[in-house]
């Protein structure tokens, strides 16, 4: 058997196990870059691939493949191609599901399920995926159980696990799709690597914001004297290139109601780029949102906003709209959500207020 070397250039994001927070939805796939030897003899690419990652089953190079995730000198590859001397080629992979974790019995409002997909509306305070703190509780535990209790012939498989494509932080509420099976999870992950997702997020943010929509630009990464923020880095040395489109929906004088469409996806993003921009959103406590940020300085102002986040007691973000391409179906998948009872609630507060001559 031939002895394909690597050359130069392998890269692996690794997502360890314990990981409260990952860089970025980006840290959820394996990036590989390989060149063939110079000397290498044509040979199919899901072989060489094979033998240059014997921890890779053959499937998920197969379904790789058919998502468009194995990349040959710029262009998507079936894996009957055969590979030549010096190409280029880049891979893209799911990290796989975790295949240890106890299914649990949880409360979960799924809005839409067939043979490939999940999407549920995550309630605000559940956790997405195992970590430090959260061995158990998690919105992938109480998947499993789902999966698990599916009737024939519902069940694709003995083993179906749900597979993370992308995250809300554990505060966020919201839509989020979860592929049931393994080509799916190939797909929908070069969907998200490539930004050909659609994600629209409702925020309440402190302050009235000056233009009516706009951008925020930086590279987000960790904070330098707290590593467990993050900061809208001007250096791109410092974090991923991010972009946040706003648009305002409504304003309250003291803080405003907008629209966020995420261009990239890193972690915290529309909360540290909106902070950057003197907008932090209302009531969160990590970057500053759960101070009275915006206002006049009366006990009657202080008392009622102190009562808004008695109602709101978490960042003001909900993921309200996604929209992908169905694995199989071939057809564009459009979900919308109502915002959660704690942000109408605030928010219906907010306007019986703004009338009074104390905003």
């Amino acid at each position: 058997m031939a002895n394909f070397a690597l050359m130069s250039e392998y890269q692996r994001h690794r997502m360890e196990p314990g990981d409260e927070l990952l860089d970025d939805e980006d840290a959820l796939y394996e990036h590989y870059t390989l060149y063939a030897p110079p000397k290498l003899r044509p040979v199919r690419i899901d072989k060489f691939l094979a033998n240059q990652l014997p921890q890779t089953s053959r499937s998920r190079i197969k379904n790789a493949s058919q998502a468009g995730s194995i990349i040959v000198n710029g262009q998507p590859v079936k894996v009957s191609y055969k590979l030549k001397p010096g190409e280029k080629i880049q891979l893209m992979l799911p990290y796989p599901p975790p295949p240890t974790l106890e299914a649990e019995e949880l409360p979960i409002n799924i809005v839409y399920e067939d043979e490939e997909v999940i999407v549920v509306h995550k309630e605000p305070g559940m956790v997405v995926h195992p970590s430090i703190g959260h061995r158990s509780g998690t919105l992938v535990h109480g998947l499993l159980w789902h999966l698990k209790h599916l009737p024939e012939p519902e069940k694709q498989q003995e083993n179906a696990r749900p597979g993370l494509v992308h995250r809300l932080d554990k505060d966020t509420s919201g839509i989020m799709v979860i592929a049931k099976t393994e080509f799916s999870m190939a797909h929908l992950s070069k969907q998200f690597f490539d930004r050909s997702t659609g994600r629209r997020y409702h925020a309440i943010v402190w302050g009235d914001v000056l233009e009516d929509e706009g951008s925020v630009e930086g590279y987000v990464g960790r904070h330098d004297r707290n590593r467990k923020l993050y900061f809208n880095h001007d250096d791109p040395e410092k974090g991923k290139r991010a972009v946040t489109h706003y648009k305002v929906l409504e304003r309250f004088g003291v803080v405003t109601l907008i629209e966020c469409r995420l261009e990239t996806g890193r972690t915290h993003q529309i909360r540290v780029q909106m902070k950057s921009m003197g907008h932090t959103l209302f009531s969160d406590y990590m970057y500053g949102g759960d101070q009275i940020l915006k206002g006049p300085r009366t006990k009657k102002y202080q008392q009622f906003i102190k009562n808004c986040m008695d109602i709101l007691p978490r960042q003001a973000l909900h993921a309200k709209t996604l929209d992908f391409d169905h694995p199989t179906k071939k057809e564009r998948m459009t979900f919308d959500s109502d915002l959660p009872a704690d942000m109408t609630q605030m928010l219906e507060k907010m306007r019986k207020w703004v009338p009074s001559s104390e905003v």
